[in-house]
This record gives structure tokens, C-alpha cells and sequence, in this order.
């Protein structure tokens, strides 16, 4: 149980939102509404704290073309943003509209709000930038943790705040393994749980959004979950919130190297507590078969 002084301390930490809430992303299932029961996924009522962004050492970075205004080769146009080494993620500091193309009046895809679900602090991965004759970013072409999974859209880059990640998660389905890279050097390795037949792990693009710290690490989440941008394609009509996916501890060691969980990555508890701190929020996640 998290007494007075770990509580204060996760929020110090605080950059997501409240001090504890209920861990919704995995916990909840089907059978809202209508009188339903709820059902609750492996039957869990397990609480868990926001643990803050990961690595203290992250730090404001515009992404973007420097500023050198005297510079005559300072041109408006569209580049993308990162490589295997780095990527780049941002938090939303202020409500804005994320637009098909980067301009005013475009088609509006999506609205991010500084907190997102649960009042947690929103975070969106940058993909590209739009920079301003004045060799500044004007836009960011941003990965949302919306429907449908891979939602991409433009978002005026007063309303963020970026910085810059080092690591970069790839799962591989097929042989159940996932690899941690830090400035794209293997960093960390295990092998895990992937979703079965009936509910598999969807395939793509995405980050993690969401850190959390489970004071029971018995339960069937383990120690720690980190929440990513993805969405179950199998449970989307029946789950609440749409089904997120997460990567999480296991009370079931014997799962990790099979086909055998809701979508979820399982992995084992001593190696969850490795990866944790390596996977700071905006972390790419990349899924493969």
C-alpha cells in the first residue's frame, strides 16, 4: 500500500494529472449500460498512481529548423521530425484544433485539450513540422491516440511544448519479443505475452501516452502499465474507452511467449520494472508482424 510520503513524491512527479485514479485503461470492459453489470478485465479492481513523463533529463527542445533569422536560406515548407535515433513528442499546453493540412480553415480531424481522459496530461507524437519563413515551426504534423488507430493531423505549434525522446520501443508479434533502443542502440530486450486469436495485438505506429505505477504488484497488471496510442480492433464496440492497449507486468509468467492476452503486451514483472524508466511518454512504439 502507498503511504503518505510516496504519494507526495509520484506528485512531485506530476506532470500527468491527479495523484491516483483508477487504472480504466485496462481495468474496464464490456456490459456498460442499459443495467448492465459491469465486467472488469482479468477481474481486477487494482488502483494506480500517474508516475509523471519519465526521465527527468527531458527537457524543452523545439523541434524544428533553428533560429537563425538572418539566414536567407529560411524557407516556409514541411519536413519530417526524428530518425532512428531520436523522436520528438510534445505536451498540449493549450486547446487547439488538429487540422487535416497545416492551415487555418482546413478540415478539422480531431481537438486535443491540455488533460485528456481521466485528467491526465494530454501527449501527442510529432512526425513533421511546418516551419515559417522566420526559421520557426508554425505547425506540427502530430500522431494522436484517437480513433482510428494512426490518426495523423496538423496542430498550430504555440499549442504544444516539445521535447526530444531517445528510446523507441519495437514489438514483434510473430516472435512474441520486444526490443528497447536507446539513440538506436539495443538497449533492452525480453520476450512477452501478445494478444490471442480472438483478440489480437493490432499492428502500427504508435507511442506511449500514458505512465503508471501499481501499488499491488501481485495483481495481473504487475508493477507498472505504460498506456500507448493504440486501440484493440477487436474490442472497440465493446470495451470502454475503445479498448486501449497497454504494456503491463503479469500475475501469469507462464503467458509470456504466447498468444494469450486481451491486446495488451505482457511482460514479465522483473523485467516491467527494467523497462519503465527506459520508456519516458512519447516513446514511438512500433508493432510489427
Amino acid at each position: 500500500m502507498v503511504g503518505r510520503r510516496s504519494v507526495r513524491h509520484l506528485s512531485g512527479l506530476l506532470w500527468f494529472g491527479a495523484a491516483s485514479c483508477w487504472l480504466a485503461l485496462m481495468l474496464l470492459g464490456a456490459g456498460c449500460g442499459r443495467g448492465s453489470t459491469v465486467k472488469l478485465s482479468e477481474n481486477s479492481h487494482q488502483s494506480a498512481y500517474p508516475a509523471g513523463p519519465g526521465e527527468r533529463q527531458l527537457s524543452v527542445d523545439p523541434a524544428g529548423p533553428r533560429s537563425d533569422r538572418a539566414s536567407p536560406r529560411c524557407r516556409s515548407g514541411s519536413s519530417a521530425l526524428g530518425s532512428s535515433r531520436i523522436a520528438y513528442a510534445a505536451t498540449v499546453i493549450r486547446e487547439a484544433v488538429v487540422r487535416a493540412e497545416p492551415r487555418d480553415g482546413a478540415l478539422e480531424v480531431a481537438r486535443v485539450r491540455p488533460l485528456g481522459r481521466r485528467g491526465l496530461r494530454e501527449v501527442v507524437r510529432l512526425i513533421a513540422v511546418r516551419s515559417s519563413g522566420a526559421c520557426a515551426a508554425a505547425w506540427y504534423r502530430v500522431r494522436l491516440s484517437v480513433l482510428p488507430n494512426g490518426t495523423t493531423g496538423w496542430v498550430r505549434a504555440s499549442a504544444v511544448k516539445s521535447y526530444r525522446v531517445q528510446s523507441r520501443i519495437v514489438i514483434d508479434l510473430s516472435q512474441r519479443h520486444l526490443r528497447l533502443f536507446r539513440s538506436g542502440k539495443l538497449a533492452f530486450e525480453t520476450s512477452v505475452a501478445v494478444g490471442s486469436s480472438a483478440t489480437p495485438t493490432p499492428r502500427g505506429n504508435y507511442f506511449v501516452n500514458e505512465r503508471y505505477i501499481l501499488p499491488d504488484a501481485s495483481g495481473p497488471f504487475g508493477p507498472n502499465a505504460l498506456g500507448i496510442s493504440a486501440h484493440s480492433n477487436a474490442l472497440q464496440d465493446s470495451w470502454v474507452e475503445n479498448g486501449p492497449i497497454a504494456i503491463h507486468g503479469t500475475n501469469d509468467p507462464r503467458s509470456i511467449g504466447t498468444a494469450a492476452s486481451h491486446g495488451c503486451i505482457r511482460i514479465a514483472n522483473d523485467m516491467m520494472r527494467r523497462l519503465f524508466p527506459l520508456a519516458p511518454a512519447g516513446t514511438p512504439v512500433i508493432v510489427n508482424a
